[in-house]
């Protein structure tokens, strides 16, 4: 309703609120138990987190996602027959094997020297990590500042703990992300946290080494926090930005995020961490001990023979991962969008405004008449409004049929004859107007090995 929370407040202790639409979707119709309900979740953005747009929903057989958040897993990793539990509860920030990985990664990965006693916090997921900072130093009406656009758990949980978002424009330039620095430093006085991502999330820009010294430069001299997820940073095409352990003053301000769901495909673990100066993981290991404690210890044990895995294969499937970006991109082009093409990620940020409706319309037409699910550009910002974000990280034939489904769609929607027959779920794929397409090989995993 965007009343200030005062108002709402006052409206439960009156027991009006009762009676209004949003206190009947938080309340799942239960309005009487309104009063117990805490200012968290009373503050919480119940419209977004039952929007399919920013939290979709399970798809069926017949759907084809392209909004994946991570390419499928072919990892030998498995959880084996380990015995942990027969010890009680793990230790409360990790056990030491995972922790004593992490550190070993980051300093391989060009990051500062970690002690992972203290440097280190295993967490739930990075949703954990992400959500562990912000309960450890962000208050109501507290200001956060992220770029225009960021993902979209960035804004939730900004919005779900009552802080001010300070939006900071930005465009991509040659796969790079670009920013007014006015802009930037305005946002940034006053500020308690900034929230970051490389390369970003959703257009897969990278942020060059030049403007993340400015970045740390300009928090150092507003003593604002910086919390930057790196959980897609392997994922870059090009050379790789600096990593943010490396910036000028992070060990006095920089926390960093990372899990194995994104590199590793190994989501269903929810194992992540956060790693920074040991003053700041102390506040976030505290609020993470309170509110969901203890990562199970036999996922914590697979994630560590993970990151322990050798790396001669990651390169080799980053370059086919750079394939299905430019075949994605191309088949793109070649239906007329004009995406940004990205430095790395999992994603094609695809602006959609110029067929006559919004990324929300497009999003919703493209699932209910061809069931493609991309992402709703309006969860990652407000630039977002006339885009989508589609990922090229599904399996190779799905990918195909994915794009071919949405040309069609697209060939509906102007009008044109289309360049593919459609009957039910499937696709009979035809040459899209104006493409040349290469051979495909045959279909096979992202990821045959992590």
């Amino acid at each position: 309703m965007g009343l200030p929370f005062w108002l709402t407040k006052l409206l439960v202790r009156t027991g009006v609120a009762r009676f209004t639409p949003r206190a009947k979707r938080l309340t799942d119709g239960g309005t009487a138990f309104l009063r117990h309900y805490s200012d968290r979740v009373l503050a919480a953005p119940v419209e977004e987190f039952l929007d399919p747009g920013f939290v979709p929903g399970a798809d069926g057989p017949d759907v084809i996602d392209l909004n994946p958040a991570a390419p499928r897993s072919e990892s030998g990793v498995s959880l084996g027959r380990f015995t942990a539990d027969r010890y009680g509860n793990p230790p409360p920030n990790g056990i030491a094997e995972l922790r004593e990985a992490i550190a070993a990664r980051a300093a391989r990965f060009g990051g500062r020297a970690l002690d992972p006693e203290t440097e280190v916090l295993v967490t739930h997921g990075a949703t954990g990590a992400l959500a562990a900072a912000l309960d450890a130093f962000v208050n109501p009406g507290d200001r956060v500042v992220m770029f225009d656009p960021s993902a979209a758990l960035f804004h939730l949980g900004a919005k779900s703990r009552h802080a001010t978002v300070r939006w900071v424009p930005t465009w991509a330039e040659d796969g790079r992300c670009r920013y007014p620095a006015a802009a930037f430093e305005k946002a940034m006085r006053g500020a308690k946290v900034l929230l970051l991502s490389a390369p970003t999330n959703p257009t897969g820009a990278s942020i060059a080494d030049e403007d993340l010294d400015h970045l740390a430069w300009i928090a150092a001299a507003y003593n604002v926090l910086v919390l930057a997820d790196e959980s897609f940073a392997r994922f870059q095409f090009g050379t790789a930005s600096k990593t943010f352990g490396k910036l000028a003053g992070a060990e006095k301000r920089i926390l960093t995020v990372g899990s194995v769901t994104q590199e590793f495909g190994l989501g269903a673990l929810r194992v992540g961490w956060l790693t920074g100066p040991r003053h700041l993981v102390r506040a976030c290991g505290l609020m993470q001990n309170l509110n969901a404690p203890f990562v199970p210890a036999v996922c914590q044990h697979a994630a560590a023979r993970a990151l322990c895995e050798p790396d001669t294969e990651f390169r080799t499937s980053l370059d086919r991962l750079k394939q299905k970006c430019d075949y994605a991109f191309d088949r793109l082009r070649a239906m007329g969008l004009e995406p940004d093409r990205p430095a790395g990620g999992l994603f094609l940020w695809v602006p959609v405004a110029g067929l006559g409706m919004d990324g929300r319309t497009f999003a919703e037409r493209l699932f209910r008449e061809q069931r493609v699910q991309v992402g709703h550009g309006y969860a990652f910002g407000p630039s977002g409004v006339g885009h989508v974000r589609i990922g090229f990280a599904a399996d190779d034939g799905r990918l195909r049929e994915g794009l071919t489904r949405t040309a069609a769609f697209l060939d509906r929607v102007r009008g044109t004859p289309s360049g593919a027959t459609v009957i039910g779920p499937e696709v009979v794929e035809a040459p899209v107007a104006g493409e040349v397409v290469a051979p495909a090989p045959e279909p096979r995993p992202v990821f045959s090995r992590v």
